[in-house]
């Protein structure tokens, strides 16, 4: 279990080489709480289960940013606090039941809480992230691939999921295509296109910085069975660094191209509301 984290701490920035052209992302890296929140009205044991984080995905994100000297972002608190991958109106935001557990410290849930939860960690997170996106674009004066990782449980609802990765994607697949490709080279793996679910989500972390403003990018999923200790964070580190790489030595992905998103057409711009 995490320590818990001082109130304001939304966000880990691992600086690596700006010039790299490389942005690493983890929304759901930590299963912290504040103090103030206590456990949610959770028994302790709700924070190890994949409600709370992403498993094996900080570990992860750390050797690669370590291992390719990219700029990493990774979100502090527990995604049962309120959902960095969600749009501001999106009403999975702050769930209420996830996967069979009764959330009781999030409902009922006031206006002014909700509010309160956007500004002390879902908007300093994505500000976070604007600032690694911008510092990248201007020291490798180009735009910057992004790679976005999670986890997913090896089963759902008592069926198995066979893959043992995943690309999740809405319209842009500048990155997407070679990505799954180098994957599939691999021999070995399984991979989901848009599997186990869909990727296009309107207002999440890939839409706000990516599909809105045309930089290239891609969201990787691990099956959490395969990050789960020390040695399948390695396996795994091993294996999507220098696919990682590859991919960011391609001139065209460093390009801007604002494609069409299929949840529907773009509305204001986004970056508004990390001002408020």
């Amino acid at each position: 279990m995490q320590d818990n984290i001082a109130q304001g701490q939304a966000f880990e920035i691992l600086p690596g080489d700006a010039r790299s052209g490389l942005v690493l992302l983890a929304d759901h890296a930590m299963n912290r709480l504040p103090v103030e929140y206590g456990r949610l009205g959770l028994p302790e044991a709700a924070f190890a289960r994949h409600i709370a984080y992403d498993i094996g995905v900080e570990p992860l994100v750390r050797r690669l940013s370590a291992r390719l000297d990219a700029p990493a972002v990774l979100g502090c608190f527990s995604r049962l606090l309120i959902d960095p991958n969600r749009g501001e109106d999106d009403p999975t935001l702050i769930m209420k039941i996830s996967d069979g557990a009764i959330i009781p410290g999030n409902h009922p849930i006031t206006a002014e809480e909700v509010e309160n939860r956007l500004n002390q960690f879902h908007r300093p997170y994505h500000r976070a992230v604007s600032a690694t996106i911008d510092a990248v674009t201007a020291a490798s004066g180009a735009a910057p691939l992004v790679i976005s990782v999670h986890s997913y449980t090896p089963a759902w609802k008592g069926v198995p999921r066979p893959w043992q990765t995943a690309i999740l994607w809405d319209n842009d697949p500048r990155a997407v295509r070679p990505l799954i490709a180098a994957l599939e080279a691999e021999g070995d793996l399984r991979v989901g296109d848009n599997e186990p679910y869909d990727g296009a989500l309107r207002g999440d972390t890939m839409y706000r910085h990516c599909m809105a403003t045309g930089i290239p990018h891609a969201l990787i999923e691990v099956r959490q069975d395969l990050i789960s200790d020390e040695a399948g964070v390695m396996e795994w580190e091993h294996r999507l660094a220098p696919i990682f790489s590859a991919l960011n030595e391609r001139p065209d992905l460093h390009v801007l191209d604002r494609h069409p998103s299929r949840t529907g057409p773009y509305t204001a711009p986004l970056r508004q509301e990390l001002e408020r």
